[in-house]
């Protein structure tokens, strides 16, 4: 699983009365899965910055706060957390007081069952609950007893989040929760809950204050995110319609959205990419199989050929989109044939990149139960197989950039050379390249010099 430590630096916030001194509280978190989790985890120290004097640690050793921000889309996410679990048990029998959290799909979809194997657990918490992270730490505190809190209180989480407040070039801003769609090997609809849609004018007022920090790049955030919709004077305001109430705010500079769905991508979303600049031209849109029969059992709700009509319909709105997709392989019942199928649909449509998963069970979903007479081992050849030509237009497209100029959001400096500067192409490709430091947070024109397996290299315009 992905996992990524979220860092944070506060000042001591003294003044006269001192009722108002924020107690030090030194924070480890840890997160896992998609960018729902990453904005999240986000909200989360931004929500405990509110209350204490809050410093980033980068071991749970160290740590007065330890948070596992979870995810249960992988096969095996909640043995891989209660082994996380065991490896923090010692510092809890060292430190009665450390608060120990669990937050995320995992803890939603398990809840008490996580007290019942891990006791020294303090506080578990789900991902419409994450608001509420203080106050069950502070009823822990004052109780001695766990905390739970894996309900589903709809519009009341994003309400509660404070403004943003912290400087950056980009930002995740969550515009609904949950899903409808029911796919049969999805647990989400389990444990985000169902489709939950934010106010436009709350998405609004949190991109503008944004903006109003520097931040340029903006992904907007959904289980199902272009199946946004809300009434306002009784008209349907639509994703495509969101899309361009965002690309009208001053200072945004680059609008990015996932994860997008196939049966969701209307004419209107055909015409934004005809008519927002703004909008990048990159669109992951998850295909999963290239065979109708194992769409259908996955309950999609589409076919391969309505598939390929929309690739085709954005590729004449937008000639020059690059596109992400998901693929499962070895899904219950997928022959031979179907693989093939799906082989013959990515050498087709040469995605820029794609992420490929061996099908993994997830209990209580409805593909869990069916009968599955393919080997791990076939499985394992046929995800080879599918991976290898995922590289080779990878990497075909990665080099048909070179010599290309390309708009790029300086990050920050480079994790493997401090003399280089780090961005992001409107590609979704990370690029780096010698420059001063004065650059960062700005966007600057760089010709892309040649290619590594996952990044590029350019030379500063």
């Amino acid at each position: 699983m992905k996992q990524s430590i979220i860092k944070i630096h506060r000042n001591l916030d003294i003044k006269n009365n001192f009722s108002d001194i924020k107690i030090t509280k030194k924070l480890f978190i840890r997160t896992f899965g998609c960018q729902m989790n990453e904005y999240d985890s986000e909200k989360i120290i931004d929500i405990l910055n509110q209350k204490y004097n809050l410093f980033e640690v980068k071991s749970p050793d160290e740590a007065d706060i330890i948070i596992f921000n979870t995810c249960s889309i992988r096969e095996k996410a909640q043995e891989k957390v209660f082994s996380d679990l065991g490896r923090i048990k010692p510092l809890k029998q060292k430190n009665p007081e450390l608060i120990l959290c669990v937050g995320g799909c995992v803890a939603s979809q398990e809840g008490n069952f996580i007290l019942e194997r891990a006791p020294f657990v303090d506080i578990i918490f789900g991902p419409q609950t994450i608001h509420r992270i203080y106050d069950l730490i502070q009823k822990k505190l004052q109780e001695n007893l766990p905390q739970i809190d894996i309900s589903f209180p709809e519009i009341e989480k994003f309400d509660s989040l404070p403004i943003p407040h912290r400087n950056k070039s980009s930002a995740f801003v969550s515009i609904m929760e949950g899903c409808n769609k029911y796919c049969s090997y999805c647990i989400v609809p389990y444990t985000r809950g169902i489709e939950i849609y934010r106010p436009l004018k709350d998405i609004i007022f949190e991109i503008k204050k944004l903006s109003d920090i520097g931040v340029k790049d903006i992904t907007l955030l959904g289980q199902n995110v272009n199946a946004y919709k809300t009434n306002i004077d009784n008209k349907i305001i639509d994703f495509a319609s969101l899309l361009e109430y965002v690309h009208e705010i001053n200072g945004i500079e680059r609008i990015r959205f996932m994860t997008s769905h196939p049966k969701e991508m209307t004419n209107k979303m055909l015409d934004v990419y005809k008519n927002l600049y703004k909008l990048v031209s990159f669109l992951h849109l998850p295909v999963q199989s290239g065979s109708d029969k194992i769409l259908s059992s996955m309950k999609r709700g589409y076919t391969v050929a309505e598939f390929r009509y929309v690739i085709d319909q954005l590729r004449k709105a937008r000639p020059s989109l690059a596109l992400s997709t998901d693929f499962i392989v070895g899904f219950p019942g997928e022959s031979e044939e179907d693989f093939e199928n799906t082989i013959q649909l990515a050498q087709e449509i040469k995605f820029s990149s794609a992420f490929s998963f061996i099908y993994s069970a997830r209990p209580g979903t409805p593909a869990s139960t069916f009968p599955d007479n393919v080997t791990y081992h076939e499985k394992q050849s046929r995800l080879f197989k599918l991976q290898e030509v995922i590289n080779i237009h990878s990497q075909e497209f990665a080099k048909s950039l070179i010599g290309t100029k390309q708009r790029v959001l300086a990050e920050n400096v480079s994790t493997r050379d401090e003399k280089q500067i780090f961005g992001r192409t409107e590609y979704n490709k990370i690029v780096n390249f010698t420059a001063p430091k004065s650059i960062i947070g700005t966007m600057v024109d760089v010709i892309i010099t040649n290619v590594n397996t996952n990044t590029l290299n350019a030379r500063l315009i």
